[in-house]
């Protein structure tokens, strides 16, 4: 019987030690595909920011920005846009928070044109610019195409005003330390799911999940099948199946052997 499977990338399909994506997961992906399963990435990354060598692998399709950007073969099935006036004044609103991040959207990413105090932020512009983003328009010039936003805070930052701005349109969900991702409303990987489930007519249990951090918390919770790599958050486990080996140790393939989807 044909499952959709839904995975996670750092610490899940690309390790975070080696930076690299073990042999056993493409030839675990390939399998089940070739058994006539579904394989979506489901990330909090925008479609822009996915690695190019997560692409380039065997996925039917990439729900991308914690289900804002739904993606099926060469079909686009699903988006949820923040409308460009009420972007700009969000944009606008945190500067004048003293609130600094990284503003995603589908093609491209925004950051201040100032250097942030955050070293976590200059790192991701860093990071960007060598992909070729985050270059042609700053946050001051309008007119950014963005539709979540990843920021961090200080107690410099007056997030109460910027939050208590941005509630109507965004849901703010709190990383720790200070960040925090703000997502539309109404999205999330479990959202993403489900518009998967109901585009094929699958129920609930024949879903899988694959994860390891905080951020995979909304797909545990729907899915039919949740599997945590052996390092996760513990955040996962009241709704945690199965605790697999490590992406390094074949844990991909390890879990996928376990649940005879392979």
């Amino acid at each position: 019987m044909r499952q959709a499977l839904f995975f996670d990338i750092d610490g899940t399909i690309l390790s975070e030690i080696t930076k690299e994506i073990p042999q056993s997961t493409f030839r675990a992906l390939s399998k089940a595909k070739e058994n006539g399963h579904l394989l979506f990435i489901n990330t909090g990354r925008t479609r822009c920011t996915l690695p190019i060598k997560i692409t380039e692998m065997p996925f039917d399709g990439f729900l991308c920005g914690c289900g804002i950007f739904l993606t099926y073969r060469d079909e686009i099935f699903y988006k949820k846009n923040l409308p460009s006036a009420r972007a700009d004044a969000i944009a606008k609103m945190a500067g004048e928070c003293r609130i600094d991040g990284v503003f995603e959207g589908v093609e491209d990413v925004y950051f201040s044109k100032f250097a942030s105090r955050f070293e976590d932020i200059e790192a991701l512009r860093t990071k960007m610019k060598k992909r070729g983003l985050g270059q042609k328009r700053y946050l001051e010039e309008g007119g950014c195409a963005y539709d979540k936003m990843y920021v961090m805070t200080d107690n410099k930052s007056d997030k109460e005003s910027f939050f208590h701005f941005i509630e109507r349109d965004l849901d703010i969900i709190d990383r720790e330390n200070g960040a925090y991702e703000c997502v539309p409303k109404g999205c999330s990987k479990a959202t993403a799911i489900q518009m998967v489930l109901d585009k094929f007519h699958l129920s609930r249990e024949q879903s899988y999940v694959f994860g390891d951090s905080e951020n995979d918390l909304a797909m545990f919770r729907y899915a039919g099948h949740a599997i945590a790599m052996e390092k996760h958050s513990t955040a996962l486990d009241p709704y945690t199946e199965f605790v697999t080996k490590a992406v390094e140790e074949d844990g991909i393939d390890y879990a996928m052997k376990k649940f005879r989807l392979i």
